[in-house]
């Protein structure tokens, strides 16, 4: 499928979409009989993984409608589907897509949102998430998005505009950043607040691995086609891998001190993986944040084949240390022993489901938007080398998703240079 740019551009200004009015009033509490039905915007592996863990996370939950840009995701997404309902009548019982509400084009998230659906799945490439977002709450949808939400400054804003739309709708928005849902963290992180390892000195994150996949170009795709396959490489479409990947580290962090980074310093660059067909994102970065005291977390994040790996978080207080997940050194030492599998990924959706049904819906827009900010504050200290305040982060209106007028062809933007690329910047003016 070729991405023709005149309707990829009316399809991404999605944010104004007016749809139409929700299914039923919303804000009050449902019993557990009342159905909700799904829809699932990207149906590639973090759609389908998520639409798998919503539909076992809850009864009478169903998904009745799919939509993706390409229709070989669709067609591949709803083979899976159709192959595990045939050895799990559970599954079966609850996917409920027809042809007739299966999508795909650029306008497959408009016909989503459209369908007889309560509740959508967002999980398209970040770059279309904030606009994706927005077209929910108008349509009255509940939402799960995946993480991050944005890729970059005006993204992130648009999210949390749409947070508090959504709020005065009385809609769900829960985000794909499963820590915050997995009891191991919250208790945990609980103890840190009471002061079980003192006070807060310094902490780690990391998130460091091998690489990831990726999609060798075929003749017949555009340059558009090629990126939105490869989006994983490509900043505008992803936020490049310390947004798109160690925002959950990062989340981890700001839960754990309670704030956001008042300003980040780091170095970044590109030195295993330097082929173009990786785009032009960087495949390492370490950061130095400092949070409000004067508390320095260091960030670490790459994804080169061969090196070691290590993702997890670790704080240090006055009085002891933590992992932050389970366990905690030092005077009051603890480790988390509760017998039990748990499932974060599906217990975030439990969550999602539990507060439609009690009235009393979740809301984690402002709060994983400025997860991402964060990451987007390490990433820029690292592109231009410059030390980047969260004061001066949100006064700065960067957007560097492509200008409607130059998606039809559309060439790959510069690898960032430290001391070159600067913070306001546009999708090909400023690296």
């Amino acid at each position: 499928m070729s991405v023709d740019r005149r309707t990829f551009v009316q399809v991404t200004g999605a944010a104004a979409a007016a749809l139409r009015l929700p299914r039923r009033a919303f804000g009050v509490g449902r019993p557990d009989a009342d159905p909700i039905r799904i829809g699932v915007i990207g149906c590639g592996g973090r759609g389908t993984g998520a639409v798998r863990d919503a539909l076992m996370a809850s009864e009478n939950v169903s998904l009745v409608a799919m939509g993706d840009l390409f229709p070989d995701h669709l067609a591949s997404a709803r083979e899976q589907f159709a192959k595990i309902a045939t050895t799990d009548a559970g599954f079966a019982a609850k996917y409920r897509v027809t042809p007739e509400h299966s999508f795909t084009g650029l306008d497959a998230f408009r016909q989503v949102l459209a369908s007889d659906i309560d509740l959508v799945i967002l999980a398209t490439p970040p770059a279309f998430r904030a606009d994706h977002l927005a077209a929910a709450v108008a349509a009255g949808k509940h939402v799960f998005m995946e993480k991050p939400v944005a890729v970059d400054v005006v993204g992130a804003l648009s999210v949390i505009a749409s947070g508090e739309a959504a709020r005065a709708k009385g809609l769900a928005v829960v985000c794909g950043t499963q820590r915050r849902h997995d009891p191991r963290y919250i208790e945990t992180i609980s103890r840190i607040h009471d002061g079980q390892i003192g006070d807060l000195i310094a902490g780690s994150v990391y998130w460091n691995q091998g690489g990831l996949w990726n999609f060798p170009r075929k003749p017949e795709w555009s340059d558009a086609e090629w990126q939105l396959r490869n989006w994983l490489y490509f900043t505008w479409l992803s936020g490049d891998h310390i947004v798109e990947q160690h925002v959950h580290n990062l989340d981890v962090a700001n839960w754990v001190m309670g704030a956001v980074p008042v300003r980040a310093m780091g170095v970044g660059g590109r030195q295993a993986r330097t082929s173009p067909d990786y785009g032009h994102i960087f495949d390492h970065f370490a950061i130095e944040y400092e949070y409000p005291g004067g508390v320095r977390i260091n960030s670490m994040c790459r994804q080169q084949d061969g090196t070691a790996s290590n993702v997890g978080e670790r704080f240090v207080g006055s009085k002891g240390t933590s992992n932050g997940y389970d366990r905690i050194e030092g005077k009051k030492a603890w480790k988390w022993s509760t017998a039990g599998n748990i499932l974060p990924y599906v217990e975030e959706h439990r969550d999602l489901v539990a507060s439609i049904r009690s009235g009393k819906p979740l809301n984690e827009a402002r709060r994983i938007a400025e997860s991402t900010l964060t990451a987007i504050m390490g990433r820029e200290a690292a592109y231009t080398g410059q030390v980047i305040t969260w004061e001066k982060l949100l006064q700065t209106p960067q957007s560097i998703r492509p200008p409607l007028a130059s998606l039809g062809t559309l060439a790959t933007p510069p690898v960032p240079v430290p001391g070159q690329t600067v913070l306001m910047r546009g999708f090909n003016s400023g690296w």
